[in-house]
């Protein structure tokens, strides 16, 4: 454990305040971060833009923490003795006698990652995105200093919002550059291939771009990356990820992490991030944000189509449609049976209707899960989070809405740290110009039809850039980093052996059922590698993890001849 400290100031704080800004500038960023606090008290980090984390003390001796609204910087606490304590990794505060929280054991299952405000230890916090602590006098408060508010514009004009949208954006990365090799991921995709254009405008020269790709099909998007290298004419490099890549990388990955992590996107980010690292990048550049900010995902089309079932008249819904849907018998009629699947989706209130298909449910949990683990868990707990953080947003608009919970549950809990964490092991910094502050404003007041016109995905995005971004990568669909590691493991043997005496050392620690992952790797996988493929990772990469951080872990009151 760290030694008790008085401050930590990390990332790159933009002081709104031009004397904040001269303060900085002359006594470092805790000086103006104080000053701040003296001015404006738990509301200080609304004055501030940039990514940062800050926790010091205050002139009455109280103790002010705060992470930016994605969370991009880090914050951890434990309180210890009457004392709080902090640092930028859970693992900086365990000692050899913090106990794993069999809790967050099961929130990794149905999350994939850990979400804020619990982390792997008991007894040990992570401050969430936009959130603000104060201990004073032993008592802590954890609180929003900001909440999305989403405000629609009586009048837009499309050729003005279009014209400081191109302008924000150049800026946005001008603002992220280090003076040194501009350079940044590029998967072929809207976001990355966004910034790579920008670069050239913001630099003044084109940059240089990494990519990765897969020798495996319906996985590699390695030519909507060319396209884009070519037009924006940058200093392109490339490298195909191997199984035999994965299987030495794997532990390190995992095990580089302060907690658990399963975003299965981490092996080729880090390997694309190290690439930049070996060709001089002090600081590469992430699309991340763009299509949480604009309206990309598919899911927000399809809870559109959802959403448009409430406003059927009620007595149509429930006095014809609901029963004649549910009669017997008429779910084995194909057409019908979509509509009988229309209705009960329908029917749930979001964000429950998110998690129809998560992955640890619709296996069941009682059926992966051991029963001792289930007895030391509250399963509701991930899904009561997220309502809460379903329910803060200010905004009438089931599109805005969803924005709101991705910017927490998809950006700052697991795309953020993949690529915080897989560049700082790889030796380079990161910039996330796509969350720039005046672009989220600007976010936050684009009609909602911009965002999702109709059925059509981040409308405004591409039309306002259009005639700059290659026409093929405006209508290509969205893939992205995805790993084909089911695909593989049914082919690469030294690949599939680690993974198998990684899960099954889940089935000795009393997490996993012993009869599940024999049929999940000798009856599911060679079925459905893709879909099953990722319950494998998940649980490999929580594996790796106990092994390296915290071996002794299982299931308490187990011994090591557990069965299913």
């Amino acid at each position: 454990m760290t030694p008790i400290q008085s401050s930590l100031v990390l990332g790159k704080p933009r002081f709104v305040a031009t004397d904040l800004q001269q303060l900085a500038k002359e006594q470092g960023a805790l000086s103006a971060w104080q000053k701040a606090y003296e001015r404006h008290g738990i509301s200080a980090p609304n004055s501030i833009a940039g990514d940062f984390a800050v926790a010091m003390q205050t002139a009455d001796g109280a103790v002010f923490m705060a992470v930016d609204r994605f969370a991009i910087r880090s914050l951890c606490y434990r309180e210890i003795n009457g004392q709080l304590r902090f640092a930028e990794r859970a693992d900086e505060l365990a000692d050899k006698s913090t106990d794993i929280d069999d809790q967050a054991i099961f929130d990794y299952f149905y999350s994939h990652v850990i979400p804020s405000p619990r982390t792997i230890f008991k007894g040990i916090f992570r401050l969430p995105p936009g959130h603000y602590a104060l201990y004073a006098e032993g008592r802590l408060t954890v609180a929003p200093y900001w909440t999305p508010t989403f405000v629609e514009p009586v009048n837009a004009s499309f050729e003005q919002l279009r014209e400081e949208f191109r302008s924000i954006l150049k800026n946005a990365v001008a603002r992220q550059l280090d003076g040194s090799k501009a350079g940044c991921f590029l998967s072929g995709g809207t976001d990355s291939s966004t910034v790579a254009g920008m670069i050239g405008l913001a630099h003044g020269a084109p940059g240089a771009t990494y990519s990765i790709g897969f020798e495996a099909e319906g996985y590699d998007e390695m030519a909507f990356a060319r396209i884009a290298a070519r037009h924006f004419n940058t200093e392109h490099h490339e490298y195909y990820v191997t199984p035999d890549d994965l299987v030495r990388s794997i532990p390190l990955v995992a095990s580089s992490y302060d907690q658990p992590f399963g975003n299965s996107s981490a092996l080729p980010a880090y390997y694309c991030a190290k690439m930049a690292k070996e060709d001089g990048i002090s600081t590469i550049l992430a699309g991340d944000g763009g299509d949480e900010l604009f309206g990309g995902n598919s899911r927000y089309a399809k809870q559109r189509i959802f959403n448009a079932y409430r406003y059927f008249p009620s007595l149509l819904r429930k006095g014809v449609l609901e029963p004649l849907f549910k009669l017997p018998g008429m779910d084995q009629i194909p057409l019908v049976k979509k509509g009988s699947s229309y209705i009960e989706q329908a029917s749930i209130p979001m964000p429950d209707r998110l998690q129809l298909y998560n992955l640890i449910t619709r296996l069941g949990v009682d059926q992966v899960l051991t029963p001792e683990l289930l007895q030391a868990v509250n399963l509701n707990v991930p899904l009561e989070l997220q309502r809460a953080v379903w329910s803060s947003a200010v905004t009438d608009n089931l599109t805005n809405r969803e924005l709101a919970f991705d910017w927490r549950f998809t950006l700052a809990e697991s795309d953020l740290p993949k690529v915080c964490g897989t560049t700082r092991l790889a030796g380079v910094n990161v910039g996330f110009p796509m969350l720039d502050d005046e672009l989220l404003a600007f976010s936050l007041r684009l009609p909602v039809d911009y965002k999702l016109k109709g059925l059509k995905l981040r409308w405004f995005f591409k039309e306002a850039l259009r005639g700059f971004l290659p026409e093929e990568i405006i209508v290509k669909k969205k893939q992205g980093f995805g790993l084909p590691f089911g695909v593989w493991l049914t082919r690469h043997e030294a690949l599939r052996k680690l993974a198998r005496e990684s899960v099954e050392g889940l089935v000795q620690r009393g997490i996993l059922r012993g009869q599940f992952v024999e049929q999940l790797f000798n009856k599911h996988l060679p079925e459905h590698p893709g879909y099953y493929g990722e319950m494998i990772w998940i649980s490999m990469m929580l594996e790796q993890w106990l092994q390296n951080h915290r071996d002794s872990y299982a299931i308490r009151g187990l011994n090591s001849s557990i069965e299913a």
